[in-house]
């Protein structure tokens, strides 16, 4: 699998070309709840006055997304806002302050951020999210933040996010070990379907 980061971290990422000329840089990640894959970029200028740009980036024109930069082949594959942020699935993706609800109808807790994959697959490995003690144990004067793993199964409606309840026996604490707790469920997931 390759490397995880949370969505809120490529904001301020900048976007370059293979030919090494930074063009812009990262604004908001748009995302598609229900494909679990994110659908692109919207752009700002770079510099400290740079304000949004007329343009955004389709995730189907990302040559790669590294740990400190979004590649692209070449200036020419930005694209008009629309392009990005009109579609109908970026408007059922809004899952951030979304209510998180198992199959089985059990609160879990509210999404904070998305865990995305680093390369060229743009897809959601899952979330990080402010869970009730009812799925973490601890304080029950505060809710502890914990990563959990995204369901083949997920439904997105921009208020509720609905993940298997399985997925909560996956969380962790950080993105080191998010990735390895990732890797089990879709083993497990992966062992149910085989016969």
């Amino acid at each position: 699998m390759s490397a995880l980061m949370e969505a809120a971290r490529l904001s301020g990422r900048p976007v370059v070309t293979l030919g090494g000329d930074a063009v812009a840089q990262v604004k908001d990640t748009v995302f598609d709840g229900p494909a679990g894959r994110v659908t692109g970029f919207t752009l700002s200028g770079r510099g400290l006055l740079a304000g949004p740009l007329r343009q955004s980036l389709p995730w189907t024109a990302v040559h790669a997304l590294g740990p400190h930069a979004v590649m692209i082949r070449g200036r020419e594959v930005l694209a008009e806002p629309a392009a990005v942020v009109a579609r109908k699935e970026a408007a059922r993706g809004r899952v951030l302050g979304a209510r998180v609800l198992t199959d089985t109808g059990a609160e879990v807790g509210v999404v904070l951020d998305v865990v995305v994959e680093s390369g060229i697959s743009g897809r959601v490995a899952g979330f990080l999210v402010s869970a009730r003690d009812a799925v973490v144990p601890g304080s029950r004067r505060r809710r502890r933040k914990v990563y959990l793993p995204r369901g083949e199964t997920l439904a997105v409606s921009g208020r509720a996010l609905v993940i298997p309840a399985a997925a909560t026996r996956f969380t962790a604490d950080d993105l080191a070990e998010f990735a390895d707790q990732v890797a089990a469920y879709r083993l497990r997931d992966e062992k149910e379907v085989l016969p």
